[in-house]
C-alpha cells in the first residue's frame, strides 16, 4: 500500500507553508510598515507599489485556476462544476438519491451562511466602531486565507458541524472560499479589497448557476469521478484500507466501485 502523499496533497503543503509565510509577512507589515497598508485607500493601488500588490496578484491567480478547468494545480473539488470532470455512474438509483440529498445540501449550506454573514457581521461591527482599520481587515482575511487551507489539510468544522460530507472532493460549498475570506475586505472603499471580493463573486456564482443547471455533477451519487475509488487527489490524506472502514451507508449502497478506497 503506497503511503506516500498523493502529489496534490505534497502542493498543498507547500501552499500551507507559503501561507503562513504571507501571514507572518502581514503581521510584521502591520507593526513595523504600515504605510505600505495605504493600498487600501481609494485607487492608491495604482499610484504607488507594495508587497500588497503581489499577494493580490497571487490571491487572483488562485481565483482564476477556479475559473480554468484544468486539474494540473486544482482538485476536483473544486472543478466538479465542468461539465468535463462528469462520470455517469454505472449503479442504478443515483436520480432517486441525489433528489432527497439536495434539500439536505442547500439546509446546510444555508446554515453555513448564516454562520458567516453572523461573523462577517461582528466584523462590520468592530468596522464601524474603530476596534479594526483597513490593516485589522487585510489581517483579518489572511487569516482567514491560512484557515482555508488548514480546513483542507487538516480538520474543517464546516464539514463535521455543520455539512457532515464525506471530504473536500464531495464537499457542496467548496468554491466558496475566497468570498468567504475576502468578506472582510467588503467594508473598505478601495479598487485593492473590491476587486478582491467582485472576482470571488464571479467564482461564487459561477459555481452555484452550475449547481442549479447542473446539479448531478456535485454529487457522488450521480458522479462517479467523485468517489473514493477513482480520487487521485487524497487530499484527505487516507489509504484505501482506510477508507473502506469509513465509507458510509450511501456509498456502501452506491456499491463497490464507490468503497474501493478513500483515496
Amino acid at each position: 500500500m503506497n503511503r506516500r502523499p498523493s502529489r496534490l496533497r505534497r502542493l498543498y503543503g507547500f501552499r500551507y507553508a507559503v501561507r503562513l509565510c504571507i501571514l507572518a509577512a502581514t503581521v510584521a507589515g502591520y507593526f513595523a510598515f504600515p504605510q505600505s497598508f495605504s493600498v487600501l485607500t481609494g485607487l492608491e493601488f495604482f499610484r504607488r507599489f507594495s508587497w500588497l500588490h503581489v499577494l493580490w496578484a497571487i490571491w487572483v491567480l488562485d481565483m482564476a485556476a477556479q475559473l480554468a478547468p484544468s486539474r494540473r494545480y486544482t482538485p476536483l473539488g473544486s472543478l466538479k462544476h465542468f461539465g468535463r470532470y462528469y462520470r455517469a455512474p454505472s449503479d442504478p438509483g443515483g436520480e432517486e438519491r441525489l433528489s432527497r440529498s439536495l434539500a439536505k445540501n442547500d439546509l446546510d449550506s444555508a446554515n453555513v451562511l448564516v454562520v458567516w454573514m453572523m461573523i462577517v457581521a461582528t466584523i462590520g461591527v468592530m468596522w464601524t466602531t474603530d476596534i479594526l482599520g483597513r490593516r485589522g481587515l487585510l489581517l483579518a482575511a489572511v487569516v482567514f486565507y491560512v484557515l482555508d487551507m488548514t480546513f483542507i489539510l487538516f480538520w474543517c468544522p464546516f464539514r463535521v458541524w455543520i455539512m457532515k460530507n464525506r471530504c473536500c472532493t464531495t464537499c457542496r460549498i467548496y468554491n466558496w472560499d475566497h468570498m468567504m475570506m475576502f468578506s472582510p475586505l467588503v467594508f473598505i472603499p478601495s479598487f485593492y479589497s473590491l476587486s478582491l471580493f467582485g472576482l470571488a463573486a464571479v467564482v461564487f456564482l459561477v459555481w452555484e448557476v452550475s449547481l442549479l443547471l447542473h446539479p448531478e455533477r456535485l454529487s457522488d451519487d450521480t458522479n462517479a469521478a467523485l468517489r473514493c475509488a477513482g480520487c487521485t487527489d487524497r487530499l484527505c490524506g487516507r489509504e484505501s484500507r482506510l477508507g473502506r472502514e469509513n465509507c458510509t451507508g450511501q456509498e456502501a449502497y452506491a456499491g463497490q466501485e464507490t468503497c474501493a478506497g478513500r483515496g
